[in-house]
């Protein structure tokens, strides 16, 4: 078993940050988002952004394990 790819680590990341290390900037329950607070809509937006980002790193390594031939 290879050690994941960089860029596959970064994908990981990406969602980490976005809910962990922005609180401050989204930490309010004005204004809303479709009937819902500000906070609530932004983590709900980014279950969305996890499922994305962690579907295309696993892309991007099965391409890696494949050879590069798209998936198996």
């Amino acid at each position: 078993m290879r050690p994941p790819s960089v860029g596959a680590l970064m994908l990981g990341l990406v969602p980490f940050v976005g809910i962990c290390f922005t609180v401050r900037f989204w930490d309010r329950l004005e204004p809303r988002v479709l009937g819902i607070p500000f906070n609530l809509a932004w983590l709900i937006a980014w279950m969305v952004l996890c499922t994305l980002c962690l579907w295309a790193a696993y892309r991007m390594e099965n391409a890696r394990e494949s050879g590069g031939h798209g998936t198996r």
